[in-house]
This record gives structure tokens, C-alpha cells and sequence, in this order.
């Protein structure tokens, strides 16, 4: 019996022995690089111009700039830091230089690494190199995309930043085994069912556009679910995903083809901005390719069922037509109010061309609002193209507690969003814990108006707040051109050197040397209407005039009158430089075109409704007001103009140097405008100042 033990013990750690060596030589096996193929590109010796040219096509086609080029460096010279779930990856430098780039490879070299994810050392590549999709390749295209990269680019000598990941993702080798598994290396096979222009489309989308390695579902080794809709996940293609903390939005039947065109060419369409590394797609990428490849790409798109409702006919079908009565109402509200109107628009139409909608906008609506609360932290900016080569931007809003940003979010959901479940304060502080956000270190810091409905006064309050942000709306009698009191005292009058509110009623009475005497704040308000909005004043006892006073008194919270308020006022210009407004018609068309219209007509949108005020003209601000005065108008616009220039807190606003501010202040101050008759009796003790205009 002791003799049948040993000997059953005996076969069976033979039998382990032999699978154990089995499983190693099938381990040995499967981590060994695939051999180098007997594959040319199609070409000996020099390529042709056209070829070269053909290469660059599907180099942009394939997006390599936009991950193998570091900010600021040489393009294609690699050293970008791509963020995977692993670590952080560097791209390559796929430049023809044989120490640091592509040089010394053979084009079977280059088609394995394209195909099948290994270099020509044997280094096995990670998959934030898209070869996956990269294998659907046609072998004309490789060729030609090798000629480009061999012969069209200068070498670029640049060593890579070492990939330096955890145990077990640095272990390369362990790729082989992610291949055996994931990797589909057949080329693109069309479907003879479908017609010329739909598997040009679906050629497209899946290889060298690879857009499902952001907008498919990851599975448990963090492989796309599927990568051309067939299969058991075959409805998961382009479905959406999360990527660093992004919501890579669902492509399948998403908007009408020639929406989507618009999209892929300018970065824009009449529903939504791109976010995120999708600038950088629209950039380097498809706003290169041509109409024919566009439309193909969207007709492929546009016939993946999807079970979302059918696309509105435009934004302003799912936009109403007035502001949600809960902005007044509700923390979230008075948030958006504070801080997303100027921009947005109170009714959320957003700014065609400058700030997107919200209505109708997937990354608003979407189940997984990632993409939301992610660009409010950090910001973006739009994609510069040709159709667009002015990139907008919106600052991050970190400095704001998560609670603030969820009620706002919430707010933008359920009015613009098609009701869409809201946004939690633990949803934004983990977000906040992932993405890092940089916070805006000014100290400058304004009442949050959502504050206002904790007043015992809050209805008047609020009301005081509607007078500023809707005045030639709430006092048609009393203003007479395309003003507001927020064209000037911007978000609400929380913006610092943007004539704050903040601590105002605390200076008055005081004397104002224009007048000559002492005036009250009153006075000061209604200074406001008949200067700048050529209207009439409020009787000092009405209901409206009290209602702003609350609203002033409000904002100035314990300032005292001896106290130094910081961001009072607009800021100061140097008065010494001379004006030149040749200069600063230049200046105007590059910087306040955009907003205030070519000939500084102001801009409207579908409705006729006044979005941002004219400059000159009948309804302009009328020639009593300060802004009238260059210098005057100058610290404004260095300050606050252009808004969306940059990721300043919270507007984006400013940027010019003093030159350019009084040079394009000096252009559209001295343009025809409403005259004011009394100003013959301004400054009757004081000095005029020399800008001053009679």
C-alpha cells in the first residue's frame, strides 16, 4: 500500500512536472516577440512627393501629432506623458533619427510595431499606443505612412523620458499574453452589404481614427469590449466611456451627418464645444481630412442604433425660451447666475461660434456627468481650426466648494439637461481627489449670491440683484440703448477691477469731482441710468431704487468707509503712453470682434436679443458715460476684456498690456454715440481730466 502511495505520488509530480514545463516553454513561447514579416511598402529608394504627401494625410488621419508631440516640442519627437489606468506612459519620438527615433528600423519593423505592438528592439508596447485599431490598416496606407515618417520628417535627436511603471504593468513581456488574448491583427474587411461611402467610414472610425479606444468600453484587462461592433458587445462600440476622468461621450446615432462634419472640422456644432483631448483630436486631426472622409465618417456613425431619443431640430427646441424661474429661487440658480451667465447665457443658448449651448448638449445631459464636473474644475478651451483659429476659454472653478459646484451643476442638468439626475457634492470631491485641479490663488473674494436666500430680505434682495442683470428688460422706461447694468459690473458685479459691488454703499455719500458735490448712492445709481444707459432716473423712493440699495448694502457686508477695498474700481492704465487708434482698430478686430460685432454693432442672437452690448452707435453707451473717456475705458479692458482669453478666475478676463488697451480703447471710445447735453456742466470746480470728451 506505502509503495502504490509513493508510486501514484511519484507519476503525479511527474505529471506536474511536465505540464510545469509544458506551461513554461508555452509562457517562453507566447513572450517572444512575433517574427519580422517579408513586407515592403510598396516603394524602393526615394518615395515620391505624392506618396510623402499621401503619408502626411494618413499621419493626420491616424493623429499621431497630438500624442507624439510634448507640449511645446518638436512635433513627432515624442516625450508627451499619456495617463493610463497603469501609470504614465511617454509617447515615442517617431522621428527618422537612427539613436532616438525610427531611423534604424526596417518598414517589417514598423508594420510589426503598427500591427502587432512590438518594436523593433522586441520591447513589447503598451496599448495607449492604439495598435489594436492600428491593425485594420490597409497595406497602402502603412506604405504610404512610412514613407512619411522615413523620408518626410526631419530627424529630431530627443531621448524619451524613461515609461517607469509599477510591478507587475512594467513587466513587458506580460504584453504578449494581453495580445494572445485581445489583440485582433486582421486588416479592415468591408461589408459588401453596405455602400462605398459607409466602409470608407467604418475604415476610418475604426482604424485610424481609433476612436473607440476612448469611446468603448474597457473590459477586465482593459481592452476595448469590441472594436468594430461585431461580437457579443458589438452595441457597446462607440457607446462611451470614462477616460481620465472624462465621459467620452456616446457616438452611435449622435447627431445628423452634417452635424457631425461640423463638429470633426471645426471643433464645434450647434450642440456642443469639445473638452478635453478632444481639442487636441480636432486640431491636429480631423480638421484636416477632407469633406469626403468627414461625411463618410459620420454616415458610419449616424447608422449605429442607439437607443437615445430622436436629436432635436436645434438647440433652441430643448432650450426655453425664458430663464428658469428656479435661478432666483434655488442656490444653483443664483450659482449659475454668479458665475456661468456672461457665458452661458441666463436661458443657456450659449454664444454660436464662442461659448457652446447648453440645450441639446450631450456632455450636460449625459448619464455620467465625468465630463461636466471635470471641466468645471479644471477648465479648457476650444479647439483652434481654420473655421475657429481663436481659441476660447473657461477657467476652473475649484476655487468653489464642492457643495457650490454640485448645486450648480445640478441647476444646469435638470433646466438644460433634459432633466438629468443631479450632481453630488461626494460625486465633485472625488473627482477633485482624481483630476488635482489647480485652485485659483487671488484673494479677491465677493459674496456668493446663493447667500442672498438666507436674508431676511431675500426676495428684495434678489430683486435688486434681476434690476442689475436684466435692467433694460425690468426698467424699459428707464433705459434707453442695449445696456445692462452687468455689460460693465460683470458676473453680477463680483468681478474684481470690473467695478465689484463689493463694499460700494460704504463710500457714499461722497464727492464726486465730475459733479462737482457731494452725491448719495442714489445719485450715483441714477448717474448710471442717464450717462451710460441714456435713459431717466428712478425716483429715489421707489421700490426698485430700494431694491438695488439692498442689493449694494448687501454686498458691502462690514466694510467700513476708512477701509481699502482690493479689486475696487477698474484698476489703473500708465496715462503717460499716446494713444493710437489705427493701432487700436487692428487690436478691435482681433480681440472684440468676436463679441461686439465687426463694426461694433454688439451681438444678437436668433431671437434679436441683445447678447453682448454694441460699442458705437445709437445704442451704445451714451458720451456722458466713463467709459466714453479713453483712459477710463482702458483700465476696464485691460482688465476684463477680452473675456474667455485665458484660465483667470472667474471669466478668463484680461490680458492686453496697457499699450494695446489704450490703443483699442482710444479706436471705439471716439466712435459716433449718443450724446448727453449736460455734461457742459461736468467738472465746475475740478480739473478736467485730458480724456475727458465734451
Amino acid at each position: 500500500m506505502a509503495t502504490d502511495k509513493k508510486s501514484r505520488k511519484g507519476k503525479y509530480a511527474a505529471a506536474v512536472g511536465v505540464v510545469a514545463v509544458l506551461a513554461g516553454g508555452t509562457a517562453l513561447f507566447l513572450a517572444r516577440p512575433p517574427a519580422l514579416e517579408a513586407v515592403t511598402p510598396g516603394f524602393t529608394g526615394a518615395a515620391s512627393a505624392d506618396l510623402i504627401a499621401r503619408g502626411r494625410y494618413i499621419a493626420e488621419l491616424g493623429d499621431c501629432v497630438a500624442c507624439h508631440t510634448a507640449k511645446d516640442g518638436v512635433e513627432m519627437a515624442g516625450g508627451l506623458a499619456l495617463e493610463s489606468p497603469m501609470g504614465t506612459i511617454y509617447s515615442t519620438n517617431i522621428t527618422p533619427d537612427p539613436e532616438t527615433g525610427i531611423g534604424g528600423w526596417s518598414y517589417a519593423a514598423f508594420d510589426r510595431a503598427m500591427r502587432k505592438g512590438v518594436a523593433a528592439d522586441g520591447r513589447h508596447l503598451y496599448p495607449a499606443m492604439p495598435y489594436p485599431s492600428y491593425a485594420k490598416m490597409t497595406e497602402a496606407d502603412m506604405g504610404a505612412l512610412w514613407a512619411y515618417l522615413s523620408q518626410g520628417l526631419a530627424p529630431v535627436k530627443q531621448v524619451t523620458p524613461e515609461t517607469n511603471l509599477g510591478f507587475p504593468f512594467n513587466q513587458r513581456w506580460g504584453m504578449a499574453y494581453w495580445n494572445t488574448a485581445f489583440l485582433q491583427s486582421a486588416p479592415f474587411s468591408p461589408d459588401p452589404t453596405k455602400d462605398a461611402v459607409w466602409n470608407r467610414g467604418a475604415y476610418l472610425v475604426q482604424s485610424l481614427g481609433h476612436c473607440g479606444a476612448c469611446h468603448t468600453p474597457r473590459g477586465i484587462g482593459f481592452q476595448e469590449v469590441t472594436m468594430d461592433g461585431t461580437g457579443p458587445h458589438g452595441d457597446k462600440f462607440l457607446s462611451g466611456a470614462q477616460v481620465e476622468n472624462w465621459n467620452a461621450v456616446n457616438l452611435r446615432n449622435l447627431w445628423t451627418v452634417s452635424d457631425m462634419v461640423r463638429l470633426l472640422k471645426t471643433g464645434q456644432n450647434r450642440f456642443a464645444t469639445v473638452s478635453g483631448s478632444m481639442v487636441d483630436v480636432i486640431s491636429h486631426s480631423t480638421q484636416h481630412f477632407s469633406d469626403l472622409d468627414l461625411t463618410a465618417m459620420a454616415v458610419y456613425m449616424k447608422s449605429l442604433p442607439a437607443d437615445r431619443p430622436e436629436q432635436p431640430a436645434s438647440p433652441a427646441d430643448v432650450v426655453a425660451a425664458l430663464v428658469p424661474e428656479t435661478t432666483w429661487t434655488t442656490p444653483g440658480g443664483l450659482g449659475y447666475a454668479q458665475f456661468c451667465s456672461d457665458c452661458h447665457r441666463p436661458n443657456g443658448e450659449g454664444v454660436p461660434g464662442v461659448f457652446p449651448p447648453f440645450g441639446g448638449n450631450h456632455t450636460i445631459a449625459a448619464d455620467d456627468p465625468a465630463t461636466l464636473i471635470h471641466i468645471t474644475l479644471t477648465g479648457g478651451q476650444s479647439a483652434m481650426t481654420a473655421a475657429h483659429p481663436r481659441a476660447f476659454h473657461m477657467p476652473g472653478f475649484a476655487k468653489l466648494g464642492d457643495d457650490e459646484i454640485a448645486q450648480i451643476l445640478s441647476f444646469v442638468r435638470e433646466n438644460f439637461g433634459a432633466g438629468a439626475a443631479p450632481v453630488t457634492p461626494e460625486a465633485v470631491a472625488k473627482a477633485r481627489a482624481a483630476i488635482g485641479p489647480a485652485v485659483d490663488s487671488s484673494t479677491f473674494e465677493t459674496p456668493r449670491l446663493a447667500a442672498m436666500l438666507g436674508a431676511p430680505n431675500a426676495e428684495q434682495l434678489v430683486r435688486g440683484m434681476r434690476l442689475n442683470a436684466e435692467t433694460r428688460d425690468l426698467l424699459p422706461e428707464h433705459v434707453g440703448d442695449a445696456l445692462n447694468c452687468t455689460s460693465c459690473h460683470l458676473n453680477a458685479g463680483t468681478v474684481a477691477n470690473g467695478s465689484p459691488y463689493v463694499g460700494i454703499t460704504a463710500f457714499f455719500p461722497s464727492y464726486q469731482k465730475r459733479a462737482g458735490k457731494v452725491i448719495d448712492m442714489e445719485d450715483r445709481i441714477n448717474g448710471c441710468f442717464r450717462r451710460s444707459m441714456n435713459g431717466k432716473p428712478l425716483a429715489k423712493d421707489s421700490p426698485d431704487m430700494k431694491a438695488m440699495l439692498a442689493y449694494f448694502d448687501w454686498m458691502k457686508g462690514e466694510t467700513k468707509p476708512e477701509d481699502k477695498v482690493e479689486g475696487r474700481g477698474v484698476g489703473k492704465v500708465d496715462t503717460s503712453l499716446i494713444p493710437d487708434p489705427v493701432r487700436g482698430k487692428t487690436i478691435y478686430a482681433e480681440q472684440c470682434a468676436a463679441c461686439h460685432g465687426e463694426n461694433g454693432e454688439g451681438l444678437t442672437d436668433a431671437a434679436g436679443r441683445m447678447v453682448y452690448p454694441p460699442l458705437w452707435g445709437d445704442h451704445s453707451f451714451n458720451i456722458g458715460a466713463g467709459m466714453a473717456r479713453t483712459f477710463t475705458a482702458a483700465a476696464f479692458v485691460k482688465q476684463n476684456m477680452p473675456i474667455a482669453a485665458h484660465g483667470k478666475f472667474p471669466l478668463g478676463q484680461g490680458g492686453l498690456s496697457d499699450q494695446d488697451a489704450i490703443d483699442v480703447a482710444e479706436y471705439f471710445s471716439h466712435m459716433p454715440r449718443p450724446d448727453f447735453p449736460d455734461k457742459v456742466k461736468d467738472w465746475p470746480k475740478d480739473p478736467k481730466p485730458k480724456d475727458a470728451r465734451y
